[in-house]
C-alpha cells in the first residue's frame, strides 16, 4: 500500500511538472499548484517495516476536488488555487486523450498531497491508477471551465460529452426493437453455460 501510494503521488507529480512548464509562463497565469514528493522508507527493525514520508504543510487543509470528481466544494471553484487544480485535471484528462485524471486534489494553499488518480480499465501507458474509472466519467460530464482553462487552451469538455451522449442515443434509436426480430436460437445456447471468473 505504501509503495502503491508513492508510485501514485509521484506520477502525479511528474504530470504536475509539465502542466507548470507549459502554465507558468503564459500572462497573468501566475503561481501554479505543485504536488509535492513522498518518499518510501524501510524500517527493519519496525513491526511495520515500510512508512511513507513527505513535507509537512502547515495552515488550513483544503480538498479542491473529492475523489469521485464532483464539484461540489466552493472553494474549489471559488479559490485561485481551487481553479488552477481544476485546470490541471482538465489538462491531464486532455494530454491523456481522456485515458487518466489525477483526483482528490488537497492541500495547503498551492501545495498539494494525498492525491489519487483514475485510469480506464487498461490503464494508461502501462500505468493502473488507484482510483474507480467511474470519477473519469464523473469529471467529464460535471467539469465547468474556467479562465485558467481557457488560457491553456483546453476544450470544453462539456461540447465533446454532449456529442458522445447525442451519438449514444442516435444510435440505439436506429437500431432496431429485439421484440421485432425473431432468431432461432440453438439448443446448445439455451443450456446454462459454465462461466470463468476474470478476477486474478
Amino acid at each position: 500500500f505504501a509503495m502503491q501510494e508513492c508510485y501514485v503521488q509521484n506520477t502525479a507529480r511528474e504530470y504536475a511538472k509539465i502542466y507548470a512548464a507549459e502554465a507558468e509562463p503564459l500572462e497573468g497565469f501566475g503561481e501554479v499548484p505543485e504536488i509535492i514528493p513522498i518518499f518510501l522508507v524501510h524500517r527493519p527493525a519496525n513491526n511495520i517495516p515500510y512508512a511513507t514520508v513527505e513535507e509537512e504543510l502547515v495552515g488550513e487543509f483544503v480538498k479542491y476536488s473529492v475523489r469521485d470528481g464532483k464539484e461540489v466544494n466552493f472553494l474549489r471553484r471559488d479559490s485561485e488555487a481551487g481553479q488552477k487544480c481544476c485546470t490541471f485535471q482538465h489538462w491531464v484528462y486532455e494530454k491523456t486523450n481522456g485515458n487518466l485524471l489525477v483526483t482528490d486534489l488537497q492541500g495547503v494553499g498551492m501545495k498539494l498531497t494525498d492525491v489519487g488518480i483514475a485510469t480506464l480499465a487498461k490503464g494508461y501507458k502501462g500505468f493502473k491508477g488507484n482510483c474507480s474509472i467511474s470519477f473519469i466519467e464523473q469529471f467529464r460530464a460535471l467539469h465547468q471551465c474556467n479562465k485558467y482553462c481557457e488560457m491553456l487552451g483546453l476544450k470544453s469538455l462539456r461540447t465533446t460529452h454532449q456529442k458522445q451522449r447525442k451519438a449514444t442515443s442516435a444510435k440505439s434509436k436506429n437500431l432496431p426493437n429485439s421484440s421485432t426480430i425473431k432468431k432461432p436460437v440453438p439448443k446448445k445456447a439455451r443450456e446454462p453455460r459454465d462461466f470463468i471468473s476474470s478476477e486474478h
